[in-house]
């Protein structure tokens, strides 16, 4: 019986576009938590629930594209 095929896990391009200071520690906390360093820095991510709600809850710093594969 053939395996079926797996989907390619779908991904999230984010990019830092303002810079954290003057924000809550929380919300610099977040940005470092997505691997982010300095602006207009782009990192990838899987798509998940808990990454869509770091974004989410700083949608002011970060701009964000989805992909399709890793």
């Amino acid at each position: 019986m053939p395996k079926p095929e797996q989907e390619t896990p779908k991904t999230v391009r984010i990019t830092l576009v303002r810079s954290p200071i003057g924000y809550s520690e929380r919300q610099k906390a977040t940005v470092r938590a997505l691997g982010l360093r300095r602006l207009n820095q782009t990192v990838e991510h899987a798509d998940s629930p808990t990454l869509r709600g770091m974004i989410a809850k700083i949608p002011h710093l970060v701009e964000v594209e989805e992909g399709n594969a890793l």
